[in-house]
């Protein structure tokens, strides 16, 4: 009888207890002891030391962070990484003009001296990680406040810095996990000269664009190439001429098998951020307020960007990387919001904090401890609502106008002649003019306008009067409230859209030059914007979010103490983590089904010649005439992208798609649209990352890119095909 209660509990409460067995961003220093045997019985090859081990080269030693924004991975015992051509697209971009459009063309390098350096670009590696949970905490006690609280950590983890075993040339970083009830410790080895060897053309890198993001089917080769250099002696080192392709502890091999339906799979790599573990009142704020302002102000923007860019070819390239940056996030809020309530996220939510509360309830300790916890959470998430509205209006419409970008450094400058005279001014001064340079190369002044104007529409519509300082009220009213005429008004008044403009005040002495600046209309208009949202929003925010943090970690260690019968991955927070799941199809809506494979074949039917989405190169449409596809190629068919159920989110983008044995399958760059709701609430029936085939890549490195010389630097392998066969019974 006591067998069976125990059953039927854990069926009853499976669905809030217990993860799906594909969800999960898990720390690879702990896969042995909490994910092994799972991932065998999944059907992976290889051991947890396989994957993580510090005496040995292991697949970690493979995996790097890409400028800290992506993932990459070396696949080459010369020090040549992958990663995603949307990764690498600021720096292809960067080597691009009109006369040379890498972005347009691609661009391959034939020999190493025509590789291509990028300042700021980095990669780094994880050495070793380590629990420092107790170290961290040490003095902490439950009745601390906040404040007080973080300054003993602070203290105790200057000493574990201080105390960390490493070599001269590798980094030490410390993390809060579980929010901040745990911290590990990471040593890293970074590497500063990263050189671009290779990416397709956006026809391919980035084919479908907007209208194919985050979505499936997908037919995108997003990947470009890229080299790690070190020192004579294999260490990391700015860049220097002098410098030779790194030699690495571990290079992934590349699979020409590829997978097939159930097979499993694995994405390695540092993903962003997630809120697995937030109430059920903050994920609906986000779902249903917050990301509808969020989406109907970066929609406004994008339908003005988006007619610039189709009528000038100078636009085009000027917008390109800034228009996918905002539609990006624009459409994975749609996706996010529709998700969650398609699947019943917040519902699932509300049972698993029903449970919480029943076993809190029927737990003395719990309840003195735990017990008004979610009732206090709930309540301050409410409170909160009205300001986080305002922040998500102003942050928004802020972030999507360029102007705002001039003034935040004017107002830079402003404070540094404030503080620290003419000798800081000076200095501030020449770094802003030097910043200014490269923003004004890739600035429109027309496009920023017609974006201003609509978005003042939508600010002055949505945001109460007692949050918009005066004398940008007064304008606006002055303006008859309209936002085209505001901005032909404050564009036609500032000097802030033109760089002569800005170079010719800044030569003035610095007291002319700040009194002049201050008169500025573009300037005065902004700063009664930015003092007014200051006063009446910022405080309140960091008051309520600071005791929402303190909820919060309070009510990650109530999960951790109440449901002991259930495994708990941190959060991400763009940390080392691996994900694992299956190469599975998956079924949307009703009388849908998407297959886990597409290939040129599909691509080809979506080619619309001279359309800037689905346009392609000649060569490839040479290629698929004639069935052109080398060894890359299966049964007379070129795959091209799959998906599989791995938990991923941003950062996870240039991650290594691998099989059971560790070999890349793959190229992490996307999800899809109805599953990325995940960040808040997986879902494993429509939850999917999508990756390009390690094969498209190859194919469109040496077939179409004519860079067959890279490929022969990598391993490639048959893992299928070396498999024993199974014994067949007589």
């Amino acid at each position: 009888m006591k067998k069976l209660k125990w059953l039927l509990l854990v069926i009853a409460f499976s669905p809030f207890s217990f993860l799906f067995a594909n969800e999960g961003m898990w720390l690879p220093l702990l896969l042995e002891s909490m994910n092994e045997k799972e991932m065998k019985s999944m059907g992976m090859k290889i051991s947890a030391k396989d994957i993580y081990n510090i005496n040995n080269g292991s697949l970690k030693d493979a995996i790097v962070s890409f400028g800290g924004f992506c993932t990459g991975e070396v696949i080459s015992e010369k020090g040549l990484i992958l990663t995603n051509h949307h990764c690498g697209y600021s720096a292809i971009q960067s080597h691009s003009t009109v006369e040379h459009n890498f972005l347009e063309t691609g661009f391959w390098a034939m020999n190493h001296g025509q590789e291509l350096p990028n300042a700021g670009l980095f990669a780094t590696f994880i050495v070793r990680m380590e629990d420092v949970s107790n170290a961290a905490l040490k003095g902490v006690t439950e009745n601390m406040d906040e404040k007080t609280r973080q300054s003993v950590i602070d203290k105790n983890l200057a000493q574990i810095r201080a105390a960390a075993k490493k070599n001269d040339w590798e980094d030490v970083m410390i993390r809060p996990f579980y929010e901040g009830n745990k911290y590990y410790l990471f040593i890293t080895e970074t590497y500063r000269d990263v050189r671009l060897v290779g990416a397709p053309p956006s026809s391919i890198g980035k084919f479908g664009a907007d209208t194919d993001n985050w979505m499936w089917p997908r037919h995108t080769g997003d990947f470009s190439v890229f080299r790690i250099y070190a020192d004579k002696n294999n260490r990391p080192a700015e860049y220097s001429a002098s410098n030779v392709p790194l030699k690495p502890k571990k290079s992934l091999s590349i699979s020409l098998d590829g997978v097939e339906e159930g097979d499993f799979t694995m994405v390695f790599g540092f993903p962003g951020r997630t809120y697995q573990y937030l109430p059920a009142s903050a994920v609906k704020q986000q779902a249903e307020v917050l990301n509808p302002v969020k989406i109907n102000i970066r929609d406004q923007a994008l339908k003005q960007i988006d007619g610039f860019m189709r009528n000038d070819p100078k636009i085009k390239i000027q917008y390109a990387s800034k228009f996918a940056s905002t539609a990006n996030y624009w459409k994975k809020w749609i996706g996010e919001s529709q998700g969650l309530e398609r699947t019943g996220g917040i519902e699932r939510k509300l049972a698993y904090e029903k449970e919480f509360q029943k076993r809190v309830d029927a737990n003395p300790a719990f309840k003195q401890k735990y017990g008004n916890v979610l009732p206090e959470l709930n309540k301050l998430y409410a409170e909160m609502e009205p300001f986080a509205l305002v922040r998500d209006n102003f942050t928004e419409v802020t972030r999507n106008t360029e102007l705002f970008t001039v003034v935040g450094l004017m107002n830079t400058l402003h404070r540094t002649y404030n503080n620290n005279g003419i000798a800081g001014y000076t200095t501030e001064k020449e770094k802003i003019l030097n910043r200014l340079k490269g923003f004004y190369a890739d600035y429109n002044e027309k496009v920023d306008e017609a974006v201003f104007g609509v978005l003042m529409d939508t600010y002055f519509k949505n945001v109460p009067a007692q949050f918009i300082g005066d004398e940008a009220l007064a304008t606006w009213n002055k303006q008859d409230e309209s936002g085209e005429k505001l901005a032909d008004y404050i564009y036609s008044k500032t000097r802030l859209t033109d760089e002569s403009k800005i170079k010719t005040l800044l030569e003035m002495p610095a007291d002319n030059a700040i009194e002049q600046l201050s008169q500025d209309e573009a300037l005065q208009f902004a700063n009664s914007l930015i003092a007014k949202y200051s006063e009446t929003i910022t405080g309140k925010l960091n008051e309520l979010q600071s005791s929402i943090n303190n909820l919060q970690r309070i009510y990650m260690q109530a999960q951790l103490d109440v449901f002991k019968d259930k495994r708990f991955y941190p959060d991400a927070n763009s940390t080392l983590r691996l994900t694992y799941g299956k190469a599975n199809s998956y079924e949307p809506r009703d009388a849908v089904k998407y297959e886990l494979y597409t290939d040129l074949d599909g691509l080809m039917a979506k080619y619309i010649p001279g359309d800037y989405e689905f346009d392609v190169p000649a060569r490839l449409i040479e290629l698929h005439e004639a069935k052109d596809y080398g060894v890359y190629g299966k049964n007379g068919k070129m795959p091209v992208c799959f998906i599989g159920s791995n938990h991923t989110t941003g950062g996870n983008s240039g991650s290594p798609a691998l099989d059971a044995y560790g070999n890349l399958v793959g190229l992490n760059f996307d999800r899809v649209w109805e599953g990325t709701m995940s960040d808040y609430s997986y879902d494993a029936s429509i939850c999917r990352n999508i990756m390009v085939d390690a094969r498209f890549i190859l194919f469109v490195i040496d077939k179409l890119g004519g860079a067959g010389h890279l490929v022969k630097e990598m391993n490639l392998v048959h893992p299928k095909k070396n498999q024993p066969k199974a014994k067949t019974a007589k």
